[in-house]
């Protein structure tokens, strides 16, 4: 089974409707809150050289942003 989480804020915009979307996709995820979980987002930033949310970990490759084509292809979801 994939494994898939997703790093966010309580603000961020962006990660609510890439949470939005893959609810409706029926995607199973775990949601991190990096603003409350250090470690956490010190393994996002780690990983992505990034620290900027939202950010999917789907079976250990990382996606920053809501790439919405590369999310569709690694899930094998139609969009």
């Amino acid at each position: 089974m994939t494994k898939v989480r997703l790093f966010t804020t309580p603000i961020c915009p962006y990660c609510m409707t890439l949470k939005k979307f893959l609810q409706e996709k029926g995607v199973d995820f775990e949601l991190i809150d990096v603003s409350e979980d250090l470690e956490a987002q010190n393994e996002m930033v780690e990983k992505t050289k990034q620290s900027t949310v939202p950010v999917l970990d789907i079976d250990g490759e990382f996606i920053v942003g809501f790439d919405r084509k590369a999310i569709v292809e690694k899930l094998n979801i139609k969009d």
